[in-house]
């Protein structure tokens, strides 16, 4: 018993090592290295590891947006992988596109190039390399992922320069109050740019600013947003207010091929509210529109009047109508009622005349039937008594063939 254990425990120690053998002590492994182009570098511009490592959300690489419309070195995150021959390496991002090679002239890349997904396949190499790069300041993270092995970096953009200023203002105000106008900087993929100076200009002093320049905010709040208090005049219809960069540095100069069109002189237009002048003609025309009521109301009593007395008229008319048809159906009903006891009269009458001769009928009918009916009895006891004194007179000749008398 005891050698058949050893036997099996020796089975399975030579299992288990065969299995350890067939696995590469170099499997599943990949080394990454992620980093950032340094003109400065030493020996020549390349590109040197950021100091911050970019795998953890409050260290995510930072990288300009390719307001240029190119996506070239010194946009992007260089992630290399080193991984085991023959494998495939996949780049997966979210707020961030990945490309496989950079910008140039024969090849262009634009901020429109790329994908979210890139698979790699070293084929008899060991290492892959992709490019990301950003349109947006929101943190995106790109996840590298080699059989089982997934390692995550953060990436964030920085803005570009301003393309589009774009401002809300109230439509209307009352006259010498003061108003809040908002104007939100935003770089051509429209992230909002904060710590930049705008500068309002009043067309034709239809209003007063607090100040003629505010900046762009840069907390929570009102990150990318300028605010200008106006008063407007006491007078006048509208007041016109534009709005600009203050210094040219900060906005773009021209229009870049292939991204939105700049759009960096918007104005603000509010109308003008002469309160007093609107609440007198309010005024007036709640007089005007009382008046007209009044006018109305009289005229809505009259009707109702009007339509008492009509329905009075009817009712009378109807009362009459009513009385004169219910005499001439009593007058109707009288005349009737007389005729018809007249026909009945007429009929009792004729049916007791009828009655009187028919009975007189059946008197004499039953006088005559009584009458011959004795007659017959008197004529028939007669033949009988002559039949009978034949009958005797023939019996006393023939004793021997006698006849019965009749009673």
């Amino acid at each position: 018993m005891n050698s058949f254990k050893k036997i099996a425990l020796a089975v399975v120690a030579a299992m288990t090592l065969g299995t350890m053998v067939a696995t590469p002590a170099s499997a599943n492994t990949m080394s990454v290295v992620a980093s950032t182009w340094n003109a400065a570098k030493t020996g020549g511009a390349g590109y040197d590891t950021p100091a911050t490592a970019g795998t953890a959300l409050t260290t995510a690489i930072v990288r300009p947006v390719p307001a240029d419309n190119t996506v070239d070195n010194t946009d992007v995150v260089q992630i290399v992988a080193t991984v085991v021959a023959g494998t495939s390496v996949t780049a997966t991002s979210t707020n961030a596109t990945i490309v496989s090679a950079l910008h140039s002239t024969a090849a262009p890349v634009g901020a429109t190039s790329g994908s979210s997904s890139l698979t790699v396949a070293t084929g008899t190499g060991t290492t892959a390399t992709f490019y990301v790069y950003t349109k947006t300041t929101a943190i995106g993270t790109i996840v590298i992922t080699n059989g089982p092995v997934t390692l995550t970096y953060y990436v964030q953009g920085t803005a570009g320069l301003i393309n589009n200023l774009t401002v809300s203002a109230p439509a209307t105000g009352a006259a010498g109050t003061k108003q809040d106008i908002t104007v939100t900087a935003t770089d051509v993929f429209g992230n909002k740019v904060s710590g930049k100076s705008i500068t309002a200009t009043v067309f034709a002093a239809s209003a007063t600013l607090d100040t003629a320049t505010a900046t762009t905010g840069a907390t929570l709040s009102d990150f990318g947003v300028s605010t200008f208090k106006a008063t407007l005049p006491a007078t006048g219809t509208r007041s016109l207010i534009t709005f600009a960069p203050t210094t040219a540095g900060d906005a773009v100069t021209a229009a870049v091929v292939g991204l939105t069109a700049p759009t960096l002189s918007p104005f603000a237009e509010i109308s003008v509210r002469d309160l007093v002048s609107e609440l007198a003609a309010e005024k007036a025309a709640k007089d005007a529109a009382i008046a007209a009521k009044a006018v109305a109301d009289a005229a809505v009593l009259k009707a109702a009047a009007d339509a008492v007395a009509a329905k009075t008229a009817s009712d009378a008319a109807i009362a009459a109508e009513k009385a004169a048809s219910a005499k001439s159906l009593a007058d109707a009903k009288t005349a009737s009622d007389a005729a018809i006891a007249a026909e009945k009269a007429a009929s009792a009458k004729a049916l007791s005349d009828a009655k009187t001769a028919s009975d007189a009928v059946v008197l004499a009918k039953d006088a005559a039937i009584a009458k011959l009916t004795a007659d017959n009895a008197a004529a028939l006891k007669a033949i009988k008594a002559s039949f009978n004194a034949l009958a005797k007179k023939w019996n006393a000749k023939n004793p021997k063939a006698k006849v019965t008398l009749v009673k």
